[in-house]
């Protein structure tokens, strides 16, 4: 139960959607700033083993607090949660601006997560709040849509400049000033709608579902690093965890993650696919910018432009699914999804290291108009199979799977890197893991003997195209869970 707090006059209101929409500047910045910048930080920090863990332990802060913060939200209002998410993201930027070595990094990068699955979720939660107007609600989340979209769009541009032009390190301090600006509209101007009733936080299901992912995703990290006992049994242990919390969840009086949505075979299709087809489609976001620096020796700035295209044609392809869904299925949409993101992994996998860098943008703007057609299907989709009632609970748990499915993926994608590095290694005696670190970056490998760099960009590549096979086998997994599910089902239509 809520009880409404001091009603906020127009400015007020105004003031918590910039700071609202900041909020989604900064994710949709370090969206794709990132994948620019890896290079650069993998060739500084000596971290190329751990490339996959750079996205992963992000997408892991995210997947174990967003359906936390719901609930920090219910027990101290969502004003503060919102403030404290804030907190930790910044935090967590100015950490990794600071990170002397690689593991400082990785730690830094995790509580930056937990402050964007915070800072991810809780925007539309305190819209629902703030604005009663359905119509004012609706053009306000459009903004909040835009704001990301925008900001993700112009990522590698400015990444790639403050690389080139300074440092890696500057792709973090940049969210410093966002952050505090976000912070002070927030405790001047905000006021919070405050809970009548405290619900009871269910502790020991978010600490089961807590340690049971770090365990795995720790286990498939470590493969190739490490003994096999080691791997095996961290893994085996995560699962006990896992099973654990579902069994706390049945009975708890308020569930992280409501079992009782997976009972529905709808529904368990929808989450399905989302999870394969986001898990294939990190790969391409992951590694064409890498392509583009480590193999085609090209700028920070000129591998992060790699992205745009794909995040403007994403755009389009969701907006024009509203024009378009009443005369196609839900089945032929994300058909057309999974098709085009066929295109671009399929032809990234193909591709040789000779293949120009204009064709490898054009291949990867496919996955972009793939995940636009299939985000806003299933996710209406989501909707209307978990019905009024449950539609809150649905569009959130759908939106856990996703980044699940990405930070499994992404620690997949770098074993799968790590293990194709270390065979060529291995083989290669004059080339080691310090120089394959430098190749990834275009400013570092000038330093490296020119006489290897050939081999050692013949040994990455490798590692990239066994990456974009996983991507298509999941593709292909996707097409086969589309047609078993959605096949010939008849369009449900919004009551």
């Amino acid at each position: 139960m809520l009880k409404q707090g001091i009603r906020m006059n127009k400015k007020q209101i105004t003031m918590v959607t910039i700071a609202l929409m900041l909020g989604n500047v900064m994710s949709g910045l370090d969206g794709t700033i990132i994948n620019t910048a890896i290079p650069a930080i993998v060739a500084a920090l000596h971290g190329i083993q751990f490339m996959g863990w750079i996205v992963a332990i992000f997408l892991l802060g995210m997947s174990i607090s967003i359906p936390i913060w719901t609930k920090v939200g219910e027990k101290i209002t969502n004003k503060r949660a919102f403030e404290i998410s804030l907190v930790l993201f910044v935090v967590g930027s100015t950490l990794q601006g600071i990170a002397p070595n690689i593991i400082f990094f990785l730690c830094s990068r995790f509580i930056m997560g937990i402050g964007a699955g915070g800072m991810g979720s809780l925007p539309y939660i305190i819209a629902g709040y703030v604005f009663k107007n359905i119509k004012t609600r609706t053009k306000v989340l459009g903004y909040l849509t835009a704001s990301w979209n925008g900001a993700a769009i112009l990522g590698p541009l400015i990444g790639g400049w403050l690389i080139d032009a300074f440092s890696w390190h500057w792709v973090f301090y940049i969210n410093i000033p966002i952050g505090l600006l976000a912070i002070i509209i927030c405790l001047v101007y905000y006021k919070p709608v405050t809970p009548e009733k405290t619900p009871v936080f269910d502790i020991p299901g978010a600490s089961l579902l807590v340690v049971s992912l770090l365990l795995f995703l720790m286990g498939v990290q470590l493969v190739g690093l490490t003994a096999n006992w080691i791997v095996i049994s961290l893994i085996i242990v995560s699962v006990v965890f896992i099973i654990l919390f579902f069994i706390r969840e049945t009975h708890a009086e308020n569930p992280i993650i409501p079992i009782s949505l997976f009972k529905n075979k709808n529904l368990d299709g929808d989450f399905l696919l989302f999870a394969f087809t986001w898990g294939a489609f990190i790969a391409v976001n992951t590694y064409l910018p890498m392509w583009a620096q480590a193999l085609l020796g090209l700028s920070a700035l000129l591998g992060g432009m790699t992205l745009i295209p794909n995040s403007i044609v994403e755009i389009i392809a969701s907006q024009s699914v509203a024009a378009i869904q009443e005369k196609m299925t839900t089945f032929m949409l994300v058909l057309l999804g999974i098709i085009a993101m066929l295109i671009s992994s399929g032809g990234l996998y193909l591709a040789d290291l000779h293949t120009p860098i204009q064709f490898l943008t054009f291949i990867g703007a496919f996955s972009g108009i793939g995940v636009g057609f299939i985000f806003v299907a299933l996710q209406l989709k989501v909707q209307l199979d978990a019905g009024l009632k449950n539609m809150a609970t649905a569009t959130s748990t759908s939106y856990l799977i996703r980044i699940l499915a990405q930070t499994v993926m992404a620690a997949v994608y770098g074993v799968i890197m790590n293990l194709n590095l270390a065979s060529g290694v291995h083989t290669h005696p004059g080339i080691t893991m310090t120089m394959m670190n430098k190749l990834s970056d275009a400013k570092s490998a000038r330093l490296l003997p020119q006489s290897l760099v050939p081999t050692m960009r013949s040994i990455f590549h490798s590692g990239i195209k066994e990456i974009m096979l996983v991507s298509v086998i999941l593709l292909v997994i996707a097409l086969v869970l589309n047609c078993y599910f959605n096949f010939g089902k008849k369009q449900k239509k919004l009551q």
